[in-house]
């Protein structure tokens, strides 16, 4: 278990909750303790899903600046890389995963949001990427992650100006996909990830993987992808099981053992 970020599971939902006062600042631990728990939470065979928490006051407000202000040119160039595999590693998770946002997700707590599968908020949170501010631009993942989910448009007005975007407007444009009160905000995730203990792993994997993978490519090539992972499914008991509730139960009813 990290000193900054704890992974912690019950009930076949793994958190992986970010705990350095006051604002969570994403330094160089923080980083890498993010991407040690986010390999774990993959791993473990009791972990259906990931819920990723900052806490009740906040999400995380950013990158460690009095940390990041000292380094030059060849130190980011050196550190740059393992700063993006840090949060590269939660969206590498195979399994559903939801940002839980309360208070500030800015900059690379931002870029951390970014990278689950879907984002409940705080109907008073706050998003960003203030980078520009500082004289900088987003550097772990935000002018990549942010501009697929929202259009290059609206991620060139977030990223030019480094303004916050209070919870409406991210809702409006996608950027969040729920909002509830903020006391009510880690419930709602851990309920959102719950759904998914005993369902069909294999194929939650395949759904992701091929939803991800097809992002990134031509259409024809994404579908592809998406049938190749469609028959491979069939090599399933879960497919099997899933097929014969379903003739002899009806739909979700079946029992599925990931295999």
């Amino acid at each position: 278990m990290g000193e900054l970020v704890r992974l912690e599971v019950a009930d076949g939902v793994a958190t992986i909750r970010l705990d350095r006062p006051k604002m969570n600042a994403l330094n160089i631990q923080v980083q890498d303790e993010i991407a040690e728990a986010a390999r774990e939470a993959d791993a473990r065979d009791d972990v259906a899903a990931v819920v990723v928490y900052g806490g009740e006051r906040v999400f995380a407000a950013g990158a460690d600046i009095k940390e990041m202000a000292e380094m030059d040119y060849q130190d980011m160039a050196a550190r740059s890389k393992a700063l993006q595999a840090s949060l590269t590693a939660v969206a590498q998770i195979s399994k559903p995963t939801v940002a839980a946002i309360t208070g500030y997700a800015l900059g690379g707590g931002c870029e951390l949001a970014l990278c689950t599968d879907i984002r409940i908020a705080a109907d008073d949170a706050k998003l960003g990427q203030p980078e520009i501010l500082l004289g900088i631009i987003p550097g772990a993942g935000g002018t990549q992650r942010l501009s697929r989910l929202v259009g290059p448009a609206k991620a060139k007005d977030i990223i030019f100006t480094g303004r916050f975007v209070d919870a409406d407007e991210a809702l409006a444009i996608g950027l969040v996909d729920r909002l509830v009160p903020a006391a009510e905000v880690y419930d709602a995730a851990l309920a959102w990830a719950g759904q998914f203990v005993g369902a069909a792993s294999l194929a939650l994997r395949a759904a992701k993987d091929s939803v991800d993978k097809g992002l990134d490519v031509d259409l024809t090539t994404g579908l592809e992808i998406e049938r190749m992972s469609f028959a491979a499914l069939f090599a399933t008991e879960d497919q099997k099981t899933g097929m014969r509730s379903f003739i002899e139960n009806g739909p979700g009813k079946a029992t599925f053992e990931g295999r």
